[in-house]
């Protein structure tokens, strides 16, 4: 077996095959836009190479023939324990070694690069794309999710890789009623004037994403490596999602025009991008609005919730919560709600998403591997 690097078109192509051919008779497998992937190899469009590197590798046989593929990288803006570096976009065949020869390969990559350990498999950017190791909840991924057979987790773990975190996915249906808790709480809330939430408007894009920034940095900025979002990022990020925006699903709160609380949610783009076949032509994107406009989209992601410090346990959550839910509930093409992977180390927001009578629908973990064997292992720490 040998590692082939990915340096000309060709390679690419082959390293998004590689895939394809895993996964061609898994009905539950959505390809991923081959965009999108390859966005994140590209120094132009993923801002993180500006201050880290990563390659990647298909792993093949003596005759050619692929077995696997896998990225490795350097993220200086990860700060971890010890000096950490990572590895995703990992496919490779039921072979417990040939998965070993793609994780000494990476392990030595990363030890050049002088790293202590690798987390895997993780995404070459921000941990809402591309994160962790499915383990329970084998259906149909939600866009730029990680899905994968389940003998994935006996290759990462015979190898000695360790659980660094749990992430879970809660659901529920769009009509779950909300708990008296909630309703009691919005109801405090409300009688004060100076509290109130809105949706997002697409006419005030910039104002919007500046809110979201400043509530995402005082509230998330401490967690997964201590950076901060700027203000440009969001923006941009806001205006390429405007094509996919439902007003009705993104929401803001503010105390006297201070905006202290976000919740952003989308439809979920796999139920339209599933039937692309990863291609996003000019073909393909006609026949994207064609099945916005007339296709089926009935499941909502939910992205990110997030309140800044100094509201937190006053009942705000409720108080956006039942807002959001009077204007959702009420669009009647949405039937399901699905939120984001929520970390365990962070109690607090699997509580409140408990709170809303959902279950638990799927499982990914994002492992660990230590170079030095005889160091102590940390989970990663609970958030406060």
């Amino acid at each position: 077996m040998k590692m082939h690097e990915v340096t000309t078109a060709a390679d690419r192509r082959e390293f998004l095959q590689v895939a394809q051919a895993l996964y061609r008779n898994d009905p539950n497998w959505i390809q991923p836009l081959d965009k999108d992937i390859e966005a994140v190899f590209d120094p132009a469009q993923n801002k993180f190479f500006k201050k880290g590197e990563c390659t990647r590798w298909i792993l093949k046989d003596e005759q050619g023939k692929a077995l696997g593929r896998v990225a490795a990288f350097v993220n200086k803006q990860y700060k971890q324990e010890q000096a950490t570096g990572g590895i995703g976009f990992f496919e490779c065949v039921e072979d417990q070694q040939a998965a070993h020869f793609i994780f000494d390969h990476c392990r030595k990559w990363l030890q050049d690069r002088g790293m202590e350990a690798m987390d895997g498999p993780i995404n070459f950017g921000e941990r809402l794309t591309w994160w962790g190791l499915l383990v329970d909840g084998f259906h149909t991924p939600l866009y730029q999710m990680n899905y994968n057979p389940p003998y994935y987790q006996a290759l990462f773990e015979s190898y000695g890789f360790q659980l660094y975190f749990s992430q879970f996915c809660f659901a529920c249906g769009i009509e779950t009623q909300l708990q008296e808790k909630h309703l009691e709480r919005h109801k405090i809330i409300s009688k004060n004037p100076d509290y109130r939430a809105v949706p997002l408007k697409k006419t005030q894009l910039e104002k919007f994403a500046k809110d979201f920034t400043y509530v995402y940095n005082k509230a998330w900025a401490g967690h997964g490596g201590g950076k901060e979002i700027e203000e440009r990022t969001t923006i941009k990020m806001f205006k390429n999602m405007k094509p996919v925006l439902d007003e009705s699903l993104i929401w803001f709160t503010y105390y006297k025009d201070e905006p202290i609380a976000i919740w952003v949610n989308l439809p979920d783009l796999n139920q339209w991008f599933g039937k692309l076949h990863g291609k996003f032509g000019l073909l393909q994107k006609l026949y994207f609005l064609w099945l916005k406009k007339f296709g089926t989209c009935d499941r909502i992601v939910g992205l990110v919730f997030g309140i800044i410090p100094e509201y937190q346990g006053k009942g705000v959550d409720a108080f956006m919560i039942v807002e959001a839910a009077k204007v959702i509930q009420q669009v009647s093409r949405y039937k399901q709600y699905e939120m984001q992977w929520i970390g365990d180390f962070n109690p607090k927001m699997i509580s409140i998403a408990k709170s809303l009578d959902t279950s638990r629908n799927r499982t990914l973990i994002t492992y660990r591997y230590l170079f030095d064997r005889n160091k102590a292992f940390h989970r990663h720490p609970i958030l406060g």
